[in-house]
Order: structure tokens, then sequence, then C-alpha cells
């Protein structure tokens, strides 16, 4: 990049008042794309205030945003946590990633029965007792039949 291109990518970075962030600083934060971050402000769930011809937000706001933001894990089902890990309650996806298998193999073995899974609102929840029982009754009889084999 040019002495000129840098500059001016200077002026615009200090173009952003103190305390605030621009769009692409935001998504970088975020660790989501530019768009993502334009939508959460035109749905009106991250606040922004158009600073000359450009987006700023305020780093109190994005820090807001990223508390509110939807995640899997913060899920209720009748007032309670779905996947509560200290009581021992997981998703499929954390299952998965503790076993070291994909997905789709946990979602297979609960539909065979090979892994009893119960099913809360739209979510399966896993207990780690049960995850020890499949781990034990089945990971460790396909590893070991790999070994002889």
């Amino acid at each position: 990049m040019d002495n000129f291109h840098q500059q001016t990518m200077q002026d615009v970075a200090t173009d952003t008042p103190p305390g605030f962030v621009s769009i692409t600083e935001a998504a970088r934060i975020n660790n989501v794309t530019r768009q993502a971050i334009y939508v959460a402000i035109k749905q009106k769930k991250l606040k922004a205030y158009k600073h000359s011809t450009r987006w700023t937000i305020s780093l109190k706001d994005l820090e807001e945003y990223r508390n509110q933001k939807y995640s899997r894990l913060k899920s209720t089902f009748n007032g309670e946590l779905l996947f509560d890990n200290n009581k021992g309650y997981f998703s499929v996806g954390q299952v998965a990633k503790m076993l070291n298998v994909p997905a789709q193999k946990i979602y297979y073995a609960t539909r065979v029965g090979m892994l009893k899974a119960h099913r809360k609102g739209a979510a399966w929840v896993i207990s780690v007792e049960d995850v020890n029982l499949y781990k034990e009754k089945y990971l460790a009889t396909v590893s070991s039949e790999a070994l002889v084999g």
C-alpha cells in the first residue's frame, strides 16, 4: 500500500471520536462480518451513531450488545437452563466436542438408541452420565476393534 492510502486510512481511523469504533472495528472485535454489525444496527439491536458520513459505535454499547446477544447456552426451558454444565447437562454440539466426533455422529447415536438424550422444547439435552456410558460402551469398542483389525 502506498503512503497516500496509508495516510488516508489513518485519517479515517482518527476521525472516530474517542470511546467509539467504526463498523469495521466493531466487526473485528466481535469476530463477525461488517454486514452482521450493520444488520444489528438496522434491527435496532445495536446502538450506533452517524458521525459525519460514517457509523460509529460506542464501546459501551458494543459491550452491551455482546452481553445481550443470543446464545443457545443461555437458553431456558420452564425457567431452567437447558445446558447447565454444572449440573451435567450438555447440548449435542458440546458432547461432539467433548468426544472429538462430528455432531452428526451424536445425532445418529441418539436416533438409533446408543446414546440417551431428552428433548426439551426444540433442543436435545444429554446428561454427562449418558455421555460416559456411550463412551465406555460404543466408542471404546470401536477403538479397540480398530486396534485388533
